[in-house]
């Protein structure tokens, strides 16, 4: 039961933290919302990295920790862009794809997957067209913020991927080694296109939460597996796009079309079912 309540509060973390970024970056350069986030996130880690007292990461791990920070920071980036420009309720489901890389990574070193994740991908791809359309007709473009969903859907993926190597020698260093990667980017790309690094003072406490939003979602997480079965853990986790979709609607009044809302719960459910198999 415990594991169940930390799986669900993860999963409620990561969706207010996109909601939060996606809504940040509709008032600021998306940019400046990613690199004070993971600032904030990095030294929320930094604390855990310290109390846990594990030895540092090794050169492979430390790679594929530095590996997992430049994809997750592709992934923020065009997620938060992505919610500037289009519905939360589109991009955010496409974004929770993300499960099918290491889906796909693992076929290809040889992995059979089970009957439950072949039909979950089926399930998420037929979702993933529905809510992908414009409302109106067969012939309508792509809704706006869909192809960077699909970006950071990858940067996702990658992420959890590299992630997962660098993890097995000490999860709090490979999320720490990984934050400071994407913050030190995003950071660096600021001053060289010669943006603002500091937002409006009135924006500042959503962007630093978005930072404690993500960080408390990969503590509950890990606590999570620690506690309860990994698969079923996953499965609730991986339900974080809900939660920023409901905040889309209830707070800034979104609505989709029918097709568009059957075919997120329909990404959500084939997710979930990849990370269940």
């Amino acid at each position: 039961m415990l594991a169940i309540a930390l799986a669900l509060g993860a999963a409620v973390s990561y969706g207010v933290g996109d909601f939060l970024g996606g809504l940040s970056a509709r008032r600021a350069h998306v940019l400046t919302v990613l690199a004070l986030s993971q600032i904030a996130g990095a030294t929320a880690v930094g604390v855990w990295a310290a109390l846990a007292r594990e030895p540092f990461l090794g050169g492979w791990a430390s790679l594929a920790a530095i590996a997992a920070g430049l994809c997750g920071a592709l992934g923020l980036a065009a997620l938060y862009r992505g919610m500037a420009l289009g519905a939360m309720g589109v991009v955010a489901p496409i974004s929770g794809v993300s499960a099918a890389i290491p889906f796909g990574v693992g076929i290809a070193q040889g992995e059979r997957p089970s009957a439950l994740q072949a039909l979950g991908a089926a399930v998420a791809l037929v979702g993933l067209a529905a809510v992908s359309r414009s409302p109106g007709g067969l012939g309508d473009s792509l809704s706006a913020g869909v192809g960077l969903a699909l970006l950071a859907a990858l940067g996702f993926g990658l992420y959890f991927v590299f992630l997962d190597i660098a993890a097995h020698e000490s999860v709090p260093w490979a999320v720490l080694t990984a934050r400071l990667t994407s913050s030190s980017l995003a950071l660096a790309v600021i001053l060289v296109i010669g943006i603002a690094i500091l937002p409006a003072r009135r924006l500042m406490p959503a962007v630093i939460a978005v930072g404690i939003c993500d960080t408390a979602a990969n503590v509950l997480f890990a606590l999570a597996t620690t506690r309860g079965l990994v698969s079923v853990v996953s499965v609730l986790t991986s339900l974080y796009p809900a939660f920023t979709v409901a905040l889309a609607a209830v707070l800034l009044g979104e609505r989709l079309a029918g097709v568009q809302l059957a075919g997120a719960a329909a990404v959500l459910v084939g997710s979930a079912l990849i990370t269940a198999g």
